[in-house]
């Protein structure tokens, strides 16, 4: 395991299985970070940014809410078909329930943002008073966000970030720092390697800041790190399992001194190995595999050894979505991003870690 402070606060917290992390705060942040009990589901947030005065209650012009009296809506972007969204939605579900929210509507985008717009329209002529949005991309959802703006309606998103303005068009992101998940997944290959590859990235879907971030991150640290690491092909995997797969067969065929695989989701990286073995290659050997997200399976690939290093991007936001929103409607000013620290994993902890992957 790569020995950093920055993955300190996640890396070193043993958790057992359904067991949870404390969400805490770092001291000069007290005042405006979100802290939850063990109920938090594994997120430690690790800073707020930008500092600052934050956005209250008055500022984003919203009126006083009660959660138990409320309808809160939730909409999903992309269909529950791997850990990450089925982990995120019943995050969402399970904490909804603890709190005692009155109501709480759940759509799903199905990777469609014209939907996920008509999705959160429906939601607020449904009576929705509070929004948690994981938005499918970066830009697009102004329609969805006016509308909500026009009803007083807060909009908390997770997981992807907007380019909008917090405390005008949302009112916070919470979520990992994507391009940090892209360096730590280079530490990770420039371990795995010795510092000497020919790497191919599979790219996650494009229009969103996760994909950007985790790339560049990628990127500029293997840049800074390892002159002797190529980075020879760069083709989406859409962040599917089986396009993963197809996208490995193509890269096989056309660049078959690839060595490593920087895969910018665990699906993706699972698809690969998948297309891997078919060819009669040894992946986590022949060609060492890292990725980002944190699944069961994933973590048992490298128990398996056939993907060298995982690091994980937590999808169990409820506890922290809920405590944000209470914070809120209690008169806390809520910084415009709150992001987690996460962990990783290697072969030094996958084991002993593989019961709290989701």
């Amino acid at each position: 395991m790569i020995d950093r402070p920055r993955v300190l606060a996640g890396a070193t917290i043993a958790l057992l299985a359904g067991a949870a992390l404390l969400t805490g705060c770092t001291k000069s942040e007290d005042s405006a970070s979100p802290s939850t009990s063990s109920s938090a589901g594994g997120q430690v947030v690790a800073t707020n940014s930008p500092a600052g005065p934050g956005c209250t209650l008055q500022q984003y012009g919203a009126p006083p809410l009660d959660l138990k009296n409320a309808i809160v809506g939730f909409s999903q972007s992309e269909k529950e078909a791997n850990p990450f969204r089925i982990a995120e939605t019943q995050s969402i579900k399970d904490e909804a329930a603890k709190v005692g929210v009155k109501k709480l509507l759940t759509t799903n985008a199905q990777s469609q943002l014209s939907k996920q717009i008509s999705d959160i329209q429906d939601m607020l002529a449904q009576g929705a008073q509070f929004l948690i949005v994981a938005p499918l991309n970066s830009d697009g959802l102004e329609p969805a966000l006016q509308a909500a703006a026009a009803k007083k309606v807060p909009v908390l998103t997770i997981d992807r970030k907007i380019n909008s303005s917090a405390c005008k068009d949302f009112l916070s992101f919470l979520g990992s720092n994507f391009v940090e998940q892209g360096k730590r997944a280079a530490d990770a290959m420039i371990k795995a390697t010795g510092g000497n590859a020919k790497v191919a990235i599979l790219l996650g879907s494009s229009g969103n800041n996760v994909t950007t971030d985790r790339t560049n991150g990628f990127v500029d640290q293997i840049k800074a790190q390892a002159p002797g690491i190529q980075i020879v092909a760069q083709q989406t995997g859409e962040f599917a399992r089986d396009k993963g797969q197809a996208v490995m067969e193509q890269l096989i065929s056309s660049n078959p001194g690839i060595n490593a695989v920087y895969a910018e989701n665990d699906e993706m990286a699972l698809g690969a190995v998948t297309a891997l073995k078919t060819a009669g290659k040894n992946p986590g050997k022949d060609v060492k595999i890292v990725s980002i997200d944190g699944t069961r399976n994933a973590v048992q690939a490298i128990v398996d050894g056939t993907i060298n290093a995982v690091i994980e991007s937590n999808p169990r936001f409820g506890p922290l979505a809920f405590k944000t929103a209470q914070d809120f409607y209690s008169g806390t000013a809520i910084q415009p991003g709150i992001i987690i620290s996460d962990r990783e994993y290697d072969t030094a902890n996958a084991k002993d870690s593989l019961a709290s992957a989701y």
